[in-house]
């Protein structure tokens, strides 16, 4: 396969021209630092915010003359604006279609309601979030879907997380996704789920320097253009914290709902108040709160120790009224199984972490059902051995 270099890309980008077709895109300078991995082209256009529609077609052509290049996978180009005052830049959002007739009028203060568009032959999907990093929404989000699936029901993962993904390691995956046609991907797969992450797509020790548009289109990409088949559930493993990225999912995204990850400490609990407000604000259900490394059993003594305190997820979620799903502990064997790729729901299914895994997802999968409305697929019975 003939190398595809930076160079090369934005000669051949010379041919799109700019806005009122006054030049070309490059010599313009409205093209972006271009990254190039494994074939894969990645690249923004600055133009002005109110131009964007109109200029979506500039866009189009500049990614199609891109994946014309011999060698190249797949391009991902995203449209970018420098805000009128001050310094930066700030996205630019295409206009969404008027939503549907019949939509609930908005409360004071809620954030504007754009139409989103389903993902074909997905049921239902949800997001695992967390206000911070570190309190093993990773490792819940993976365990869970894991969970699912041993429940009996038909999941998939994606990895939102675009600076640092974890389901390739995780999940003991490695390779590269194929490309099957019209540039849809196909997933990668183990342990009976289907999975998505930025992870296959670059090497591990790539670092992601992208603003946030980039981020918008390769997330929007990842969701839609991967043939993920019929699912009851795709779980989305979001990064931490309010982003791009997370606004980017919760607003043009059919989210069902969303399970948020905190441990007990308030400082914790702090951030995890503001994804709750977040998806408030956007209109996404809140499915319940997970409190994990809740507590540890010393494996020589069986001496118990509230490390990070204890019980404040519950309190939390008691406060605010949304479900308390359930306490995952502090163990050795979820840390170690997840290091290895064999989560402690395939690797030790009979044992008491893999157990409570279980029953909060059989939680999430009763608040999905509760959010159902008039016309939606029947969902599937669960039954526990």
């Amino acid at each position: 396969m003939a190398d595809v270099s930076k160079d090369l890309v934005l000669e051949k980008l010379k041919s799109v021209r700019g806005p009122d077709m006054d030049g070309n895109i490059v010599d313009l300078g409205l093209v972006s630092d271009v990254f190039v991995s494994d074939g894969k082209v990645y690249f923004s256009i600055t133009v002005p915010a109110e131009r964007a529609k109109e200029l979506d077609p500039m866009r189009a052509a500049a990614e199609r003359v891109v994946r014309d290049i011999p060698g190249v996978k797949a391009a991902m180009v995203a449209l970018t604006a420098d805000k009128k005052a001050g310094s930066g830049s700030a996205p630019v959002s295409r206009p969404a279609p008027q939503a549907h007739a019949g939509h609930a009028q908005r409360a004071p203060g809620q954030a504007p309601q754009q139409a989103k568009t389903g993902v074909p032959g997905v049921g239902a999907i949800i997001a695992v979030a967390s206000g911070k990093g570190g309190v093993g929404k990773s490792t819940t989000s993976v365990n869970l879907a894991l969970a699912l699936k041993a429940n009996g029901l038909r999941v998939g993962i994606l990895d939102a997380d675009i600076y640092g993904p974890s389901m390739p390691r995780l999940l003991k995956i490695s390779g590269r996704p194929q490309q099957i046609e019209n540039r849809i991907i196909k997933p990668m797969e183990n342990y009976g789920i289907k999975v998505m992450s930025m992870g296959f797509l670059v090497d591990e020790d790539v670092a992601m320097i992208w603003r946030g548009p980039m981020v918008q289109s390769a997330l929007m990409q990842m969701l839609r253009e991967v043939a993920w088949g019929d699912l009851d559930v795709l779980v989305v493993d979001m990064p931490p914290g309010t982003g791009d990225a997370q606004l980017t999912m919760a607003q043009q995204v059919p989210l069902a709902g969303a399970v948020i990850v905190s441990t007990p400490q308030d400082l914790a609990l702090i951030d995890a108040r503001k994804g709750l407000t977040m998806f408030k604000k956007v209109e996404v259900p809140v499915l319940g709160i997970v409190e994990n490394m809740s507590y540890f059993i010393a494996p020589d003594t069986g001496n118990r120790y509230d490390i990070f305190g204890h019980g404040g997820a519950r309190r939390e979620a008691e406060k605010i009224g949304v479900p308390f799903l359930g306490e995952v502990p502090l163990t050795m064997d979820i840390r170690e199984t997840s290091d290895a790729g064999t989560p402690v729901v395939v690797s030790n299914p009979g044992g008491a972490a893999a157990n409570t895994y279980r029953e909060i997802a059989a939680r999430v999968w009763e608040g999905l059902k509760a959010q159902q409305t008039a016309g939606a697929r029947t969902a599937p019975s669960i039954v526990f051995d």
